[in-house]
């Protein structure tokens, strides 16, 4: 798959309700397509704009009411029981740069297909759930364009001001508020409160295809720690400056570089992971001795101790690499969270459900941050994997098979019932 075209979704295959959606999720793929088959459309992008005014008509066209709240988070509404608060179900729609089509957007379109599905279900049938449902697309959740990652579901979940969100900028200056303002995605409020929430994902690991599992049923995210750190050097001619009397920035990034993935190789089992996804180098000209380097680099354990020994490492490999460099390290950012389970009564509602489906199921933990994982601090949470083929994630070759995606939304259309109807609320 890695070296191969990415199969387009294929709705002739499936009947009915299926059918529908396989074609919603061919024209999701659209809005931002690449020439290498995935998409890019980072949030607050004018393909995020597109795409959030089709979700919206689609939406509408169900009878659902489209708002979005203070830090555009943009929710579809269907109300069953007036005052009471909402079941909701989501993901999240923007992406990396050159990213796959699966990640997020899956979730969110499932989220509404789900939410079709129930609606059509209830009225049909007179039944009054207990709980409102709401579908919803998570604004910036890939922290691609504006950092940090998970943005909309931290402001909504309290862990980051909506201010201090809307005031964020990206690489040319442009704010968070503008690029709401400038896609009619800024509105007003916080959102409607929460009962129970729901996610479906794409595993974007290789776990689940290598076991034979269709559904992964979460019960715990792994910790990670993420910083931002500046080096300081001094600028010079990459000629006539002699090696001695350097103080090149980009030496000390690159020796950050190699002992975060030293420092992985370390741990068996890759019990450790570290990475450096993003390096801007300054004056970045081709005869100065860099002055400045700024990177982001993140470690990740499902093993706090294991993490806390990773971090020790990483800050005493710091102190070495400024005085073998000649440079200073400062950091200037970080974005950490713990290791915490998903409700094991939420845990135990998946797999009820997916037996019910007759489909091959496991528990699985989250190496990579998600919405639902700011969600199940302040309610409970049901966390749903499908398989991604050969792990592939954050590329244009990202890929889930059909079959697997429409069983994904087989069962989470079946939580979803689940929790409106109030099988978790306490007896």
């Amino acid at each position: 798959m890695s070296n191969g075209a990415v199969p387009e979704p294929d709705p002739t295959k499936f009947t009915g309700a299926d059918a529908a959606f396989l074609q919603d999720f061919a024209t999701l793929c659209t809005f931002g397509a690449t020439v290498g088959g995935g998409v890019e459309r980072q949030a607050g992008s004018a393909a995020d704009g597109k795409q959030r005014a089709w979700l919206t008509r689609i939406l509408q066209d169900k009878g659902f009411d489209v708002s979005f709240d203070q830090v555009g988070n943009q929710f579809g509404l269907l109300e069953l029981q007036p005052g009471a608060p909402y079941v909701l179900v989501g993901s999240h729609l923007d992406s990396q740069p050159t990213a796959g089509r699966y990640d997020g957007a899956y979730g969110v379109l499932a989220a509404a297909h789900a939410a079709f599905r129930l609606a059509a279900e209830w009225q049909a049938d007179g039944t009054a759930p207990r709980y409102n449902l709401a579908v919803v697309n998570w604004f910036n959740e890939e922290g691609a364009r504006f950092k940090p990652s998970m943005m909309g579901s931290s402001v909504y979940t309290g862990k980051m001001t909506p201010e201090n969100a809307l005031a964020t900028t990206d690489a040319a200056g442009i704010t968070v508020r503008e690029a709401l303002e400038a896609t009619a995605a800024l509105g007003q409020g916080t959102g409607p409160a929460a009962a129970y929430a729901a996610e479906i994902h794409i595993e974007q690991g290789r776990s689940m295809e290598r076991d034979g599992i269709t559904i992964g049923v979460v019960d715990s995210n792994w910790a990670a720690n993420k910083y931002q750190f500046e080096v300081h050097g001094e600028q010079g001619h990459t000629g006539s400056t002699v090696i001695a009397d350097r103080r090149d920035a980009l030496l000390g990034a690159s020796m950050l570089v190699v002992a975060a993935r030293e420092i992985a190789d370390h741990f068996a089992d890759g019990a450790v992971h570290t990475s450096v996804g993003q390096l801007d180098v300054y004056p970045n000209s081709p005869v100065v001795v860099p002055s400045l380097v700024t990177l982001l680099l993140d470690l990740r354990s499902a093993d706090e101790e294991l993490l806390a020994a990773a971090d020790r490492m990483l800050h005493d490999r710091i102190d070495q690499i400024e005085r073998a460099a000649r440079v200073e390290i400062s950091k200037t950012g970080s974005h950490c969270w713990p290791v915490t389970p998903y409700q094991p009564e939420g845990v135990a509602l998946a797999e009820k459900t997916v037996a019910n489906r007759g489909l091959t199921y496991a528990r699985v933990k989250t190496l990579a941050g998600h919405d639902s994982t700011n969600l199940k601090d302040i309610v409970p949470t049901v966390m749903l994997f499908v398989p991604s083929v050969e792990g592939i994630s954050h590329n244009e070759h990202e890929y889930t098979t059909d079959q697997d995606i429409i069983s994904g939304l087989h069962v989470l259309t079946d939580v979803v019932r689940s929790l409106c109807l109030g099988e978790l609320d306490p007896r």
